[in-house]
């Protein structure tokens, strides 16, 4: 497969009244990158006495004041990913903050996706799109075979919106589908991803792992990651043989 692993464990697990310590604390552990989960509600106010919240989620987390004050504690990777309507209004307040990676739906970027990956490249960030469980994988084709591609697909293993999901494992015919069809590509899979189901994901074809309360959430979170690691190479060696 040629690409190196990555794990990333996701900050909506950590203790968010301590970001700066958790981040450290997880990159001595031995993260590659802090995956930073940013979902935010868009409120339309109508002309007549009610207010519409127009969302890709429904739930609220981090956002570009989050990063930025993040970013003054820590120079890691870090790989944002963007569950919001209109991903274009965020391209510049997260360059500012220092955001690494910027991930974003195909579902809500189907008309302006060539703007948003011209965007997020001339701001100095890596452009990555992702997919919920019930897109079709041919979804994000275009985007990652275009003249300016993205450079990484995250597949959703479960929902956007929530942590502690099950692990889907029927998505994992997609992760397959794109390391057959791209061999050099990095492959991110975020939602319930853990030691009992790294395996199953490395061996498809993932090598940037997204790990949330199995790694807050274990007694020796450096050993999680460690066995992250472990599998995803183990996965890429077995396909070389």
């Amino acid at each position: 497969m040629g690409m190196t692993p990555k794990i990333a464990p996701s900050m909506l697990s950590s203790d968010f009244a301590n970001l700066a310590s958790e981040a450290q604390r997880m990159l001595h552990f031995g993260a590659d990158w802090l995956h930073m989960d940013i979902m935010i509600c868009f409120l339309s106010f109508l002309p007549f006495p009610s207010i519409s919240c127009r969302h890709f989620v429904p739930n609220l987390t981090i956002g570009a004041p989050v990063i930025e004050s993040l970013r003054k504690h820590t120079k890691a990777y870090l790989d944002c990913h963007l569950m919001v309507t209109n991903p274009l209004d965020y391209v510049e307040p997260l360059a500012k903050a220092g955001a690494s990676g910027f991930t974003f739906h195909v579902e809500t970027s189907k008309d302006n996706w060539k703007e948003l990956i011209q965007r997020i490249k001339s701001h100095g960030m890596i452009p990555g799109v992702a997919l919920k469980p019930g897109t079709p994988v041919g979804e994000v084709y275009p985007l990652v075979e275009a003249e300016n591609p993205v450079e990484m697909v995250l597949v959703m293993t479960v929902e956007p919106g929530f942590g502690g999901q099950k692990f889907m494992a029927e998505t994992m015919d997609k992760v397959r589908i794109l390391r057959k069809k791209y061999p050099s590509l990095d492959i991110e899979v975020d939602g319930g991803l853990g030691p009992s189901t790294i395996d199953v994901a490395a061996s498809a074809g993932a090598n940037c792992i997204v790990a949330g309360s199995s790694v807050f959430g274990a007694p020796e979170p450096a050993q999680v990651i460690s066995l992250l690691r472990s599998s995803v190479e183990k996965a890429q060696q077995t396909s070389i043989q």
